[in-house]
């Protein structure tokens, strides 16, 4: 008997994500993507996947990072986001980083090519475009004979399903569309939280300066390419630094719509500018801590640094590491050009700031993602209230294989808590505690995990003290956490 497929609308991480798991299972898929027909305010090709904000998926070590697991995990499972990332990595210390182009468009090549996935470049508008009392689609007043379900991505600016489906998955992402927002606002009698997200500027290569600048990762740890020089480091002295931070200050920000004003921002995801407000060493013990680096110039540690990340495979473009910004564009170029090695900066693209969206997806979504008053829905990506691109891209995986495991009738049970997988997903559909209007997004972490009975001495006998205890025990969440996803993945269909 052929399946129905799943319309998957939206073709980001999380998208296509979800529907390289589906038709991977079997399940055919019909991937709606509305660029280059109508493009968002933060998108600039029509790839899927495209990356909006860093080149990083963050650090690649599983044994001592809970990120790193997950990338991990989400390669044990066959995940297309990490099989682009790692064809498409960069130099980034101990991070996996990407040629966000390169990355887009090996995503965007796989999606098109599979045999079981059908692209179609159209909007989306809204709920009611496809749903109907009558389970006919108003743009479309006869029934298709391919109406399956539907699952929403990265990038859409609505959700809606056929009322004829059995099963509706949305994938939504980060740049939720007003039209969306009140068409969740609909479906779930609750009010859409938000928060905002900013971008951080790129550099072109040739315009650093290298008479002042440097190549060095923090304590020269190597990365999964074997690079132990990553970065370039900029390098400030009290004065430079104390300057940086008045203008920082001073200098004029984008403003904020009425009705964006009392929106919060992702602590994780900071405007520099935010962050200098609370007092002007946070920047220096934070994205501009000197730690583990030392000047060639002067054999010593800098007051402050600025990092620049390697943006693309050619190396010809560098990202500013950890500046998000709110400032106006003419602001940004004569701040950051006060930083000592770009001083002749020609910036490829200048930092921004975006409202995101996200659910509250403790009180709406069961452990498969389900929307619980209408089992038919669930919901994965970016708007359950999971932060990250690789956490995104995770639950757009989970979503696919929970939607094609019932479409081919088979149990669906969500990866144990004790998984990076699972522990993510259990604390956005229950585990987070706190009241109404204290969940907000979270990115992965081994807080989120069952407690373990660590190691307290080594291989030796020696007793294990301080960070050795910390890592020995990241060390046992990891290799528990690998073992468990093994027998879910050899218990649990597809």
């Amino acid at each position: 008997m052929q399946l129905k497929p799943v319309h998957v609308v939206g073709g980001g991480l999380a998208g296509s994500e979800a529907a390289w798991a589906l038709a991977s299972a079997g399940v055919p898929v019909v991937l709606h993507e509305m660029r280059p027909v109508r493009m968002t305010d933060a998108h600039k090709t029509e790839n899927f996947a495209e990356l909006v904000c860093s080149n990083s998926f963050r650090s690649d070590d599983w044994t001592g990072n809970a990120v790193g697991l997950l990338h991990a995990e989400l390669r044990r499972c066959g995940s297309l986001v990490m099989r682009c990332g790692d064809a498409a990595q960069v130099p980034a210390g101990s991070a996996l980083a990407v040629d966000r182009d390169v990355f887009s468009g090996a995503v965007t090549e796989a999606l098109n090519a599979h045999p079981l996935i059908e692209v179609r470049r159209e909007e989306v508008r809204s709920l009611d475009q496809l749903l109907s009392r009558s389970g006919r689609a108003e743009r479309d007043p006869e029934p298709r004979a391919d109406d399956g379900e539907v699952a929403l991505g990265f990038g859409s600016t609505a959700l809606c399903a056929s009322a004829r489906n059995d099963s509706v998955v949305f994938c939504t992402g980060p740049l939720t569309s007003a039209a969306l927002a009140a068409s969740i606002r609909n479906a779930t009698d609750e009010d859409s939280l938000a928060f905002f997200d900013a971008i951080a500027p790129i550099v072109h290569a040739d315009s650093i300066d290298f008479g002042i600048a440097w190549r060095q990762s923090r304590y020269d740890k190597e990365g999964p390419g074997g690079d132990k020089a990553a970065y370039v480091n900029c390098p400030m002295d009290r004065a430079e630094y104390e300057a940086f931070i008045n203008a920082l200050n001073t200098s004029p920000k984008t403003e904020f719509k009425d009705w964006e004003k009392d929106t919060p921002y992702f602590e994780g995801c900071l405007p520099i500018e935010v962050m200098a407000e609370r007092g002007p060493d946070t920047l220096r013990f934070g994205p501009m801590k000197p730690v583990g680096l030392a000047d060639p110039r002067t054999g010593k540690r800098p007051y402050a640094v600025l990092q620049l990340r390697q943006d693309n495979k050619l190396g010809t473009l560098f990202n500013m590491v950890g500046f998000q910004t709110k400032l106006k564009y003419g602001a940004q170029e004569e701040v950051f050009r006060m930083i000592p090695g770009l001083r002749d900066a020609r910036f490829a693209r200048l930092g921004g700031i975006h409202r995101n969206t996200f659910l509250n997806s403790p009180k709406l979504l069961d452990a498969t993602l389900r929307l619980r008053r209408e089992p038919r829905v669930r919901f994965a990506g970016q708007v359950t209230g999971v932060e990250g691109y690789i956490e995104s891209a995770a639950m757009g995986l989970l979503a696919g294989r929970f939607a094609a495991a019932e479409r081919l009738g088979h149990a669906i049970a969500p990866p144990p808590q004790t998984t990076a997988l699972g522990a993510l997903i259990a604390h956005i559909t229950g585990g987070h505690i706190g009241p109404k209007g204290a969940f907000q997004p979270m990115n992965v972490n081994f807080g989120l995990f069952p407690e373990i009975e660590a190691p307290t001495h080594d291989a030796d006998g020696r007793k294990l003290k301080g960070e050795e205890r910390g890592r020995a025990r990241r060390r046992a969440l990891a290799d528990r956490a690998l073992a468990d996803l093994e027998l879910w993945i050899s218990t649990v269909a597809p």
